[in-house]
């Protein structure tokens, strides 16, 4: 992406309101072996008399995958996932056949809905940031970040700052461990600034609806731990070298998706834009029940999935299939959701 179209990526969004692996290749990617680092291809040829000439490679770990963003190693981190019971208010502006015809066009299950969990780990210039953190608690369908993490090597207490997109649990409960520690300990923490305004503004707690209660005490619990500690972070600014806030509202008041930059390479992280690519990629005027402003998010998935389609930028979305990363291709009055290619090495 020319700097250019980059700055009018950010524009147009923002108006509507571990070691880093050597390899060729710019975003290619590779499943992340079991020792924390991607298996090398080599020019060398190994001694004929070998024995382990012809030995498997490492176990490799499914819930991780490297690719490329120019100088940026991305890692892919799966919290899990888990399928809930398709509801009849689970898109509010559809009846419940129109998704089930879409689940069936996508050769899913009807009836239910299936989500993903993904955070990104991002090796950039020596410093290792994560964006989100998952839903945290004991492992099992999700809470496997950690458990994931220590299979590829990867200390919780080497990374060095967690970057928060929004509020919702899935994505702030993995800043805890399961008994209330800081999982990452030495890392800066950074949140939207309108976010932080909305969540944590008493009246705004006192006026809200009895199921979004118990939102505001979760966030309340989870950022106790690092009370004065916080940094926050305004739209359109760098939280970390390459990578800049976009304010993408709708989903929640300050939610927010980034632009990462490297080299001549971009990733658009559109965080919860939207969930499930079969249902709102495709149908990007649908609500989705877990949209606080369905409109507004409508508004903003529309825009940005235009810009994206029209300058063929990579995208990640924490709630799109593992490893969580595509294109998207202008298709009638919707999306095409295209997985980056996989592959086996960085």
């Amino acid at each position: 992406m020319t700097e250019v179209s980059r700055r009018t990526l950010l524009a147009g969004t923002a108006g509507v309101t571990g070691a880093m692996l050597a390899g060729a290749g710019t975003l290619a990617g590779g499943l992340v072996a079991g020792s924390g680092m991607a298996h090398a291809q080599s020019t060398a040829q190994p001694p004929a008399a070998s024995p382990a000439a012809n030995a498997p490679q490492a176990g490799q770990v499914p819930s991780a995958y490297r690719y490329k963003v120019g100088d940026v190693a991305v890692t892919a981190v799966s919290d899990g996932m888990r399928t809930i019971p398709l509801t009849d208010t689970f898109v509010r502006n559809q009846p419940r056949e129109a998704v089930n015809a879409a689940l069936k066009t996508a050769f899913l299950p009807e009836n239910e809905i299936p989500i993903s969990f993904t955070v990104l780990l991002l090796d950039m210039g020596g410093r290792r940031v994560l964006v989100d953190t998952g839903n945290g608690g004991k492992p099992g369908p999700v809470g496997q970040v950690r458990g994931t993490l220590a299979d590829i090597g990867i200390d919780p207490a080497t990374v060095d700052h967690v970057v928060i997109s929004h509020f919702h649990q899935d994505h702030i409960n993995g800043l805890l461990t399961p008994d209330g520690a800081p999982a990452f300990p030495k890392a800066q923490v950074s949140v939207p600034e309108r976010e932080w305004a909305f969540w944590m503004d008493e009246g705004q707690m006192s006026r809200a609806p009895e199921g979004l209660k118990n939102t505001f005490q979760n966030v309340r619990r989870v950022f106790k731990p690092f009370e004065g500690k916080v940094e926050r972070y305004a739209w359109d600014k760098e939280v970390a070298p390459g990578l800049t806030a976009v304010g993408t509202p709708g989903h929640t008041p300050g939610h927010t998706s980034f632009s990462l930059d490297s080299g001549f390479d971009t990733l658009f992280i559109q965080s919860d834009i939207t969930n499930l690519p079969a249902l709102f990629v495709r149908n990007p005027t649908w609500h989705a029940v877990f949209d606080m402003d369905p409109v507004m998010a409508q508004e903003v998935r529309r825009k940005t999935y235009e810009r994206l389609a029209a300058e063929r930028t990579q995208v990640a979305g924490y709630h799109f299939p593992f490893p969580g990363a595509a294109h998207l291709e202008k298709d009638g009055e919707g999306f095409r959701y295209i997985p980056i290619y996989w592959r086996p090495v960085l």
